[in-house]
């Protein structure tokens, strides 16, 4: 049986992208597993550049990059239009594009645009699934106007957030929040503020990610929960996972980016999370909805706080998620008797099935004809 072609893309322009060739290590592993699929790799340094497979095999391999990347653009030709994805003609022809990109490109629908151009399968959320899903601020009104549980909020940009006084944020939100950039992941760009000092600094360090702010209010006592879901228009999920540091219930300690992808050795996991049987139904049936209501495909990960009542409210979505070795949604799947190798074949599998699908719909055109001009005064 003739192989599949499976390119692999990893890092990315983005905040993540040193998390994203984590990931690309993991996937890598587990598509090699399968034994039924060729590999290519193409990496995308953090100019926005495509490196040719060469180049990006010593990027996964952790080389020092920097060298990599310049010693290919001295080679390629920057003034013709398409030197950013012009490697992509060096792999030969795919079968399906597999993203690994975090945060910018890969998670905003900018790939996913370039897949649809290109005519081609690949794995995970379309283009739209993406762009909505990576912007926190529509990302809740979306899930708010279908009853989806979620925190107040409000969404500041640089002229708004100067009529917003601490005083005022309290009055709304309550006295402790988070501050985050609208389209930023990985815990990229949040703070949280328990005064107007803490508030100041916060709408400051999201400003330099994005021109909107995501203004939330916290929930207290909470414990943070993850729920991995796969799959196209009949999703399922796995096992609830659970994880909680020192001091998080009295709100002086958070699931931060250090957390999450350079020290969790304070960080206490459960999966699956001990939980009364009507919240575990609950959080995966929010789970389950808001996959469906913000039309996502393949993978993503649903972040959800439960207070001190026990009650869940859907914190985002990722439409990417981790894969590294500290990643709990790469750990969720194994407790939910699906190894890594296993996982990408079911979602390389997804892929092929969603272009399928589209490939049905029409975009026949009629013909104008003569075009028969009225009278006007």
């Amino acid at each position: 049986m003739t192989k599949k072609h499976v390119a692999l893309l990893f890092g990315g322009n983005s905040s993540e992208h040193d998390v994203s060739k984590r990931s690309a290590q993991n996937f890598y592993d587990a598509i090699k597993a399968t034994g039924k699929y060729e590999i290519t790799l193409f990496a995308i340094a953090q100019n926005g550049y495509f490196l040719d497979p060469e180049s990006s095999n010593r990027v996964l391999a952790l080389e020092d990059e920097q060298p990599i990347v310049d010693a290919y653009m001295a080679k390629i030709d920057t003034t013709d239009p398409l030197a950013r994805i012009s490697a992509l003609s060096e792999g030969g022809d795919f079968d399906i594009f597999f993203p690994v990109v975090h945060g910018n490109l890969g998670e905003d629908g900018t790939l996913q645009g370039l897949f649809k151009l290109l005519n081609k399968p690949y794995v995970g959320a379309p283009l739209r699934g993406h762009a909505v899903s990576f912007d926190k601020a529509m990302t809740k009104e979306l899930l708010t106007v279908n009853g989806i549980r979620n925190t107040k909020y409000v969404v500041l940009d640089p002229k708004t957030a100067k009529e917003w006084t601490w005083e005022k944020v309290v009055a709304a939100l309550g006295d402790i929040v988070f501050v985050k950039a609208a389209n930023q992941g990985s815990s990229v760009g949040i703070s949280r503020a328990k005064n107007a000092v803490e508030f100041e600094a916060a709408l400051s360090d999201s400003f330099q990610y994005d021109y909107k702010v995501l203004v939330e209010q916290a929930v207290k006592g909470s414990r943070e929960l993850e729920v991995g879901v796969i799959g196209n228009e009949e999703p399922i999920v796995s096992e609830i996972g659970a994880h909680t540091l020192p001091n998080q219930g009295s709100g002086d300690a958070w699931y931060d980016y250090n957390n999450k992808f350079v020290d969790n050795s304070d960080v206490l996991f459960e999966i699956p999370a001990k939980l009364p049987e009507s919240v575990t139904n609950e959080v995966k049936d929010m789970a389950i909805q808001a996959y469906k209501v913000l039309n996502l495909r393949g993978e993503a990960r649903m972040d959800f706080l439960l207070d001190e009542n026990n009650v869940p409210y859907l914190g985002e979505p990722n439409t990417l998620p981790g894969f590294t070795n500290m990643s709990l949604f790469k750990r969720l799947w194994d407790y939910s008797d699906i190894d890594n190798v296993k996982l990408v074949d079911m979602l390389i599998t997804y892929g092929f099935a969603e272009f399928e699908k589209n490939a049905q719909l029409s975009y026949q055109f009629v013909t104008l004809g003569e075009e028969k001009i009225g009278k006007f005064n």
